[in-house]
């Protein structure tokens, strides 16, 4: 039987990359030089969900810096640089390189992310991954991060370019770890995935359907939800 399923879009850092605690880390080491804390607990319930100048500019207003976009600009870099020296060898989740392997064999597939394209490319063209994707839509390539539906849109756009048939984006499923990545898929009229790897299934509303990470996932279940209009 033919698959129903015409594409993923995934996003990155939580789902395919357990690199959430990572970003943390160097958020925390970029902002330590200024003199400020940044918990886990402020992490993961205000700032996940951006990007790096986002998130920067988010917590600029929350504790009344002046931060100018110059300064932003240098602690993006700054934490960038925190981050690649955190980066190891194999970052993936148990299963990830797996399940893209296998996707990508049955149906295009993106990435969206709010992470910068470099470490996003360092990592899976270190895992023998890079080439699966079609696109890769990253930090910067839309005028507005997640939760804007911008990057899931771009994504599905390219998707559609690279794609040998015409795409409906009811049949393509993007696969999230928080509520602003899900809240950007569904705007873009995707069917959404939700991974309890950063945030509990209770966190995960917006989600059609909810597994423990890309190990638990198959391609028939993505082929069940796509065809299953209860949610369309």
């Amino acid at each position: 039987m033919t698959s129903a399923l015409q594409g993923i879009i995934f996003d990155f850092d939580g789902v395919i990359a357990d690199s959430e605690p990572l970003h943390l880390r160097a958020y925390q080491q970029a902002l330590v030089e200024e003199g400020i804390e940044l918990s886990r607990e402020d992490y993961f319930n205000r700032y996940l969900g951006y990007d790096d100048v986002g998130m920067f500019e988010a917590l600029a207003r929350d504790r009344g810096l002046g931060w100018s976009a110059r300064h932003v600009t240098a602690l993006v870099a700054r934490k960038g640089e925190k981050l690649q020296a955190l980066l190891k060898e194999d970052v993936l989740f148990p299963g990830a390189a797996a399940f893209v392997r296998t996707a990508a064999s049955e149906v295009p597939i993106a990435i969206a992310s709010g992470a910068l394209r470099h470490e996003i490319v360092q990592i899976v063209d270190g895992a023998g991954l890079a080439s699966l994707f079609a696109t890769i839509v990253a930090s910067g390539d839309t005028p507005e991060s997640k939760p804007s539906p911008g990057p899931y849109l771009l994504a599905f756009e390219q998707l559609q370019r690279s794609s040998a048939r015409r795409l409906d984006a009811a049949k393509v499923v993007a696969i999230e770890d928080s509520r602003w990545g899900l809240e950007s898929a569904k705007g873009a009229g995707l069917r959404c995935v939700g991974v309890t790897t950063s945030y509990p299934a209770a966190e995960l509303e917006a989600a059609e359907l909810v597994v423990d990470g890309l190990e638990s996932l198959t391609i028939e279940m993505l082929d069940r939800l796509v065809t299953n209009h209860e949610y369309a």
